[in-house]
């Protein structure tokens, strides 16, 4: 029998092909926003109208959230993947049959209930494949997928749309999410089953005193992780920072549109700008305290460090975006809430990986995630009457608002980020 070959690095291999689906998920996703201007005025929609709708997509993402980690945890992250990347792929292309607002919510809704397994199967693969020396930049990598599909979306989307029509352009994600999930069935293995992962790869991965142990214990019951501080402390600092990022990918283009008066065509050009700063934050975010750890700071003192610095620049984007006229010095500031946001959200999604062991960071994740889709719901319903009856002004005052709240809740309720006890193994 052939001896399997063992690929070099083959960790960050499989944190690429995660940073590739998040990238297509972000695609599919922003596909709605970019188009939205175009939608809502043939479906004759209001600003509230298309909160409902983003609302529909949002209530699925809650809901799925709430039991895509149980259910990663159960069936594991290779079979996980496939059932929700299946569901997104079907909901995506549906969305160019829609005739009305009501079909239109349908097809979000689908979409919501696949796209949401992304991230606790993310941050399950994580801990599954990563030491925690290295889990917080792994993690930067697949979360710039989020960043580098919402720079991708609008130049792309609004090509397609003004070229063949926008029904079109909804089958852009759908296309390139089947084909990885045909290298994903192939490939993506658990590190204990991986024929391609060398024995060295392999107690690399296992090098943590607390990921060493050879039998893990039992997950948690579920209610029983709300006993513990540092969920809900992920609770707190999701539930208040996360609808800025729902604000801007699901509200920009209209925003330019209606404030700034860009055109379809001037949004595709310029509305992917922001996203890319994203991008860098959700990098150097990452790395910075991945690095700071392996200089011999602790879990807490890095994390910390980079997550309060980041949430210092959001009030400074924001009184930026309401005091300029300047087009140019909006994109800007925008792009500084976009960076701070991303620096900070990579290390928070770190947190499931960083306090609990590997058996339940999918479903301590899926109840970060919950939270984030809750406040998510309830902010884009209160944007679209916002902006109905004033302006986005106090929008973006709001925003200001917002990240150093749960900033400081977070500091309050987690005071020290540290592991939980492991519990005894089953025999």
């Amino acid at each position: 029998m052939a001896t399997v070959r063992t690929v070099r690095g083959l960790r960050w291999w499989i944190m690429g092909m995660i940073c590739l689906l998040t990238i297509i998920n972000y695609i599919d996703r922003m596909t709605l926003s970019v188009l939205a201007p175009t939608i809502m005025a043939e479906f004759k929609m209001t600003n509230v109208d298309y909160s409902r709708v983003v609302t529909t997509f949002l209530l699925a993402y809650t809901i799925s959230q709430s039991f895509s980690g149980k259910v990663l945890d159960r069936v594991g992250t290779r079979v996980g993947f496939m059932i929700f990347v299946s569901t997104w792929t079907i909901a995506s292309m549906l969305h160019a049959t829609a005739r009305s607002a009501v079909q239109l919510s349908a097809f979000r809704f689908l979409l919501g209930l696949g796209e949401a397994g992304n991230w606790p199967g993310a941050a399950k693969v994580a801990a599954e494949w990563f030491p925690v020396r290295e889990r917080a930049f792994a993690m930067a990598i697949f979360n710039s997928g989020a960043s580098i599909g919402a720079v991708v979306a609008p130049p792309l989307i609004a090509w397609v749309a003004l070229s063949f029509g926008w029904r079109k352009a909804f089958f852009i994600g759908s296309i390139l999410s089947a084909i990885v999930m045909v290298l994903w069935f192939i490939f993506f293995r658990a590190p204990a089953e991986h024929p391609r992962l060398s024995e060295s790869e392999r107690q690399h991965i296992l090098s943590d005193d607390n990921a060493s142990t050879p039998v893990a214990g039992p997950p948690r019951p579920w209610r029983s992780l709300f006993g513990y501080r540092q969920v809900w402390a992920l609770i707190a600092a999701r539930f208040f920072t996360d609808p800025i990022w729902w604000f801007l990918i699901s509200w920009l283009p209209n925003y330019l549109k209606n404030e700034r008066g860009f055109s379809l065509a001037l949004i595709g050009l310029l509305a992917w700008i922001p996203f890319l700063f994203a991008d860098i934050g959700n990098l150097v975010g990452g790395g910075a305290s991945s690095l700071l750890i392996r200089k011999g700071w602790s879990v807490d003192r890095a994390r910390k460090t980079v997550l309060f610095g980041n949430a210092a620049l959001v009030p400074a984007g924001v009184f930026t975006i309401v005091s300029t006229s300047s087009d140019a010095l909006a994109i800007v500031a925008i792009s500084m809430i976009a960076f701070a946001f991303q620096g900070w959200i990579v290390n928070i999604l770190t947190l499931p990986s960083d306090c609990f062991p590997k058996q339940d960071v999918g479903s301590v994740a899926g109840i970060g995630g919950t939270a984030a889709g809750v406040a998510s719901m309830g902010f884009t319903l209160l944007v679209g009457w916002i902006v109905d009856n004033f302006s986005y002004t106090p929008v973006y005052v709001l925003v200001g608002i917002m990240m150093p709240v749960g900033a400081l809740l977070f500091l309050t309720i987690m005071r020290r980020i540290e592991r939980v006890p492991d519990l005894a193994p089953n025999r």
